[in-house]
């Protein structure tokens, strides 16, 4: 799935329970419906030659089960644009690229997890945030999403209609603008959890991408479909005079970007 808004209604049973996602979450991540992977398909993982790197400009599909962690960042139209362009897959229908934003863009290129326990690390030590440089002078900050999850054996039986409801979200998401990277893993071969991530311009953004009425049924469907699923947000942020950026906790009802 891409992110949208969880209500208490909506969170697992298990979730409700630890408390572990607040009612009030603006966001929840739209990941990819993937199951726990069976013993047969982990005795051929550990053999797997991964595929080379896919071109992180191409929609995923999210109709099958990957194999390999998917990086997909839209392609920016301009700086500063209105894209004109229907073509989802081919820009960023968002009203406007700022400077920082596009050096953002070029960095996360780059962007993958520092080993295979990602869903088991905290934020700022499961990624290479270290190598992203921008320009010293821009000073910016950005919206994180994080989605944690285990799939529960059930869901297994709605693969089908969770893929094509994934798939339509996805778009729906791209297509409202302000989004600049989603990454999404695949789950453990010890535990089952898995870990998405999508980074927007601004907390307004992707709170706006969150209403559409596709987003609404994926996130049906994802609530009886998961063992436990948690939510965190973050902020990452450039200073000016630096050229790293730092990954920061989100505090409560504030905005984040533009």
């Amino acid at each position: 799935m891409l992110v949208s808004h969880p209500s208490s209604s909506l969170l697992s049973s298990s979730s409700r329970r630890n408390n572990t996602v607040a009612a009030t979450s603006p966001l929840l991540l739209v990941e990819a419906p993937i199951p726990p992977p069976s013993p047969s398909t982990l005795t051929s993982s550990q053999n797997h030659t991964p595929n080379p790197p896919s071109d992180p400009h191409n929609v995923p599909s999210l109709t099958t089960l990957p194999s390999e962690p998917i990086l997909y960042i839209p392609i920016l139209s301009g700086l500063p644009t209105k894209s004109s362009s229907s073509n989802a897959s081919a820009v960023l229908p968002q009203g406007s690229v700022d400077l920082a934003s596009l050096s953002l863009h070029r960095a996360l290129h780059g962007f993958k997890p520092l080993d295979d326990n990602y869903a088991e690390t905290s934020y700022d030590g499961a990624f290479n945030w270290e190598d992203l440089r921008l320009d010293r002078e821009l000073e910016r900050e950005w919206y994180c999403v994080v989605f944690r999850s285990k799939r529960n054996k059930k869901s297994r039986e709605n693969d089908q209609k969770l893929y094509e409801a994934d798939a339509k979200a996805h778009r729906e998401a791209i297509t409202a603008g302000g989004l600049l990277m989603y990454w999404y893993g695949v789950p453990s071969p010890t535990t089952g959890t898995n870990l998405a991530t999508c980074i927007w311009q601004s907390r307004t953004a992707a709170r706006a991408a969150i209403g559409g009425p596709e987003h609404i049924k994926a996130m049906r469907l994802a609530a009886v479909s998961y063992d436990f699923y948690r939510l965190e947000r973050y902020v990452l942020r450039k200073t000016k005079g630096e050229d790293g950026v730092k990954v920061e906790e989100y505090v409560e009802g504030t905005e984040v970007g533009w």
